[in-house]
């Protein structure tokens, strides 16, 4: 079966990231869909369609321009206990027990190689791993670090959240990155016989890589790159390499770091492929509703205004409107008003007594256009009428034209109510 690599996958992240941060396009959060879930509310699983992405749109009620992007991975937080994983060029995707953790002051780390018994048995962190040098990190249980970056106060408000972290770099670490170091050694058969230590050679297309066996029990139970035992990663520059033992039938593979070294791009050392959004409605900005439901979350790019078919700047709402000229209190939010002659229908998005009435239609009420002039009523969803009528003066467009832009994403929530001293940090992770 064909793969799509890390590699490729990179660089479609960058490029979207690139897009992001020029001048032309712009990047949207969108809002929708006040109606409930069929099924007692029941959310329904976002589905990749045309009908899903016009349904979509069907239901949005406003825009928040995005201004912060960034490549993330997986949080994983340093938890004394547990056994993590080496970072390792054979692994694909991430291990349960992951090969890089986040400790208490927010400072980022790749576990180089995990601490191991005598008899090469892996062991438990148990010493959380602090410092921002350029050096290798060895802790008491044997577990070498290599401090990667830490994340700034502002990165921490936008881009952390309970499943991902941002990915970024440190320049002295950047700087002082060695490429193609041999990280680790695996030990893939120990072999027998042995009295003792065979020595080690790593053969490649790198310099100055050494390692030292520990045998027991007639076999090699573990290989170690440092023979000094300060945790230091020796040897640069290799692309490619395998290990000859002295004597004896053991075997093993090296563990080759990145062409750049260690550190230097983080996004390739953590196998960053995912892009986090972030977006902040505040309140009852540029008209987005509040004291309102939406259980739909889009990514939108260059959606534009109604009128003027130019970009939308900051957030704007995506809702026509109803205007009386005796105002509009009689109405109440989620139901449905009826044209008495066109017999138009429309869900009640929000109701502004001497504005109007903020509304939209979908597949289920249909796409009549209301008539000015017409005396307007409404019903419960479940069909009961509710008391009271207006007659309609005139129809205001929305500030945002739905069916503008690219839509990038969908998902699909269970209700949440936004109120008018409320911001909602909105974070999209689009995974690659």
């Amino acid at each position: 079966m064909p793969i799509i690599t890390d590699t490729f996958k990179k660089l479609a992240a960058e490029r979207i990231l690139a897009d992001f941060d020029s001048a032309a396009p712009r990047y949207y959060i969108g809002l929708g869909r006040s109606q409930e879930w069929p099924d007692s509310d029941t959310t329904a699983p976002a589905v990749n369609s045309y009908k899903a992405q016009y349904e979509f749109r069907q239901n949005l009620q406003g825009v928040k321009e995005i201004n912060d992007a960034i490549m993330v991975v997986p949080r994983v937080n340093w938890s004394a206990g547990t056994i993590y994983s080496e970072w390792d060029d054979t692994q694909e995707g991430y291990p349960t027990n992951n090969f890089y953790v986040m400790n208490s002051l927010q400072q980022v780390y790749l576990c180089l190689r995990r601490g191991r018994s005598s008899a090469g048995i892996p062991v438990a962190s148990v010493v959380e791993p602090t410092g921002s040098g350029t050096t290798i990190i060895k802790t008491s249980d044997g577990y070498i670090w290599k401090y990667l970056y830490e994340l700034s106060a502002a990165q921490s408000l936008r881009y952390l959240a309970a499943n991902f972290m941002p990915v970024s770099y440190d320049s002295d670490v950047r700087l002082a990155a060695i490429p193609g170091q041999v990280s680790s050694i695996v030990v893939t058969n120990g072999g027998c016989g042995y009295s003792s230590a065979p020595a080690v050679t790593i053969v490649g297309n790198g310099t100055s890589a050494t390692a030292v066996a520990t045998v027991l029990g007639g076999s090699v139970v573990r290989v170690d790159v440092d023979s000094t035992g300060s945790g230091q990663i020796k040897g640069s520059g290799y692309d490619y390499a395998n290990i000859v033992f002295s004597t004896g039938n053991a075997t093993a593979r090296p563990i080759i770091g990145p062409s750049e070294g260690f550190g230097y791009n983080p996004i390739v050392d953590l196998k960053s492929t995912a892009i986090m959004f972030n977006g902040r409605p505040e309140g009852n900005e540029g008209g987005l509703l509040t004291d309102q439901d939406f259980r739909q979350v889009g990514l939108l790019r260059n959606v534009t205004k109604n009128i003027t078919d130019s970009d939308v700047s900051g957030s704007a709402n995506a809702l026509n409107k109803l205007l009386f000229s005796g105002g509009a209190s009689i109405f109440t939010k989620d139901n449905l008003i009826v044209g008495g002659t066109s017999g138009a229908k429309a869900y009640i998005d929000y109701v502004d007594s001497a504005a109007g009435v903020f509304y939209h239609q979908d597949n289920v009420t249909g796409f009549k256009n209301f008539s000015i002039g017409e005396s307007l009523s409404q019903t419960t969803v479940s069909g009961v009428t509710v008391s009271g009528s207006a007659v309609l003066s005139s129809i205001d467009s929305a500030d945002v034209n739905p069916w503008s832009g690219q839509l990038l994403y969908i998902d699909n929530r269970a209700s949440i109510t936004r109120a008018n001293d409320e911001t909602q940090d909105i974070k999209i992770v689009i995974q690659l």
